[in-house]
């Protein structure tokens, strides 16, 4: 007669030897793909167990999705280092984690002075069956009616608040501008334009609560 298995536990934490980390439910991980060409996966563990020796541990991860690995796919204001918090729950060796990594607020994700390979974030959570976004409505600032891509420097003018996308936008208009490295004068943007300014993200909200900008600063939410 075979022996019963000996129930699993939960542990608190855990220390993968070969990166000599230790790990704990809530911190996020990055994981060993199955295909080595692919970047590592990213990963929130929800729980660690092992057997009744300490050995053979699992962790059970919920999984982040990367833009290119959502069913609509990667579009133009998703941000390089953006993940979406999905409702795909998998369990896993341990052996695999690869190392920790951070998933930070979109807010604060804004506000980092140096982005580092480890650091993501997220804005959105995701549905892994249908697609879904929540919230599956952002607020757009620029006048391509885009949501706002923390990799792009965006620009406001001094006089009217009129908001452009470096990147794209006003790219599409370099013949009609003068760039230095302390201002950007537009020649023919837009009459009422003098003086653009960087636009962060830390000034669009107080913009928000101050009231400042009205509807050319926050200009409205779009559908996703």
């Amino acid at each position: 007669m075979a022996k019963p298995k000996a129930p699993r536990r939960t542990l608190d934490s855990y220390t993968v030897k070969h990166i000599n980390k230790t790990v704990k439910a809530g911190d996020c991980v990055l994981m060993r793909p199955s295909d080595p060409a692919k970047p590592s996966y990213v990963a929130k563990i929800e729980r660690i167990e092992a057997d009744g020796r300490g050995t053979n541990v699992k962790v059970h991860v919920r999984w982040y999705y990367r833009p290119e690995e959502s069913i609509g796919g990667r579009r133009q204001f998703h941000g390089s280092k953006e993940v979406f918090l999905s409702d795909h729950y998998d369990l896993q060796s341990a052996d695999t984690i690869e190392g920790k990594c951070t998933v930070h607020s979109f807010k604060s994700y804004t506000k980092l002075d140096a982005v580092g390979n480890d650091d993501f974030f997220c804005r959105f959570e995701y549905n892994s069956s249908t697609g879904a976004f929540n919230p599956d409505r952002v607020a757009v600032y620029c006048k391509c009616e885009m949501p706002y891509n923390p990799d792009d420097l965006m620009v406001q003018c001094e006089g009217c608040s009129f908001i452009l996308r470096v990147s794209t936008c006003l790219r599409r208009k370099q013949k009609d501008l003068i760039i230095s490295t302390v201002k950007i004068v537009p020649l023919k943007v837009r009459r009422s334009c003098r003086i653009l300014i960087p636009l962060r993200d830390t000034w669009i909200q107080r913009w928000k609560q101050n009231g400042v900008g009205g509807d050319s600063v926050y200009k409205h939410m779009v559908e996703l």
